[in-house]
């Protein structure tokens, strides 16, 4: 068999899969209920972010929060600071890719 095969979970509760870490991209699969998120960080790579469910509320550096519905994909630049979260109701469900992959 050529091909690997990773499998995401299916569910609601709150969710942070390294789903593929290796020396060329992390893909990571996220889910969070209202009020769950990740803590401030700066980003360690450049990001690409999918809402796949939900509304994603997104703080960007010194920015005020946006917030971005399923089947937005955003592009954050490397050392952005992010403060990442779902402020709605319905349960939020990300695909994040970091590339290249950090080296840490």
């Amino acid at each position: 068999m050529i091909e690997q095969v990773f499998q995401l979970s299916t569910t609601d509760e709150r969710t942070v899969e390294k789903i593929l870490y290796d020396e060329n991209v992390h893909y990571l699969h996220m889910v969070f209920n209202r009020g769950e998120g990740l803590p401030l960080h700066y980003s360690d790579s450049n990001v690409y972010m999918t809402v796949l469910r939900g509304t994603l509320s997104i703080g960007l550096d010194d920015q005020e929060i946006h917030t971005y519905p399923g089947s937005t994909m955003l592009k954050i630049p490397y050392q952005t600071r992010m403060n990442v979260s779902n402020q709605d109701d319905a349960t939020l469900e990300l695909i994040v890719v970091k590339t290249p992959a950090p080296r840490s």
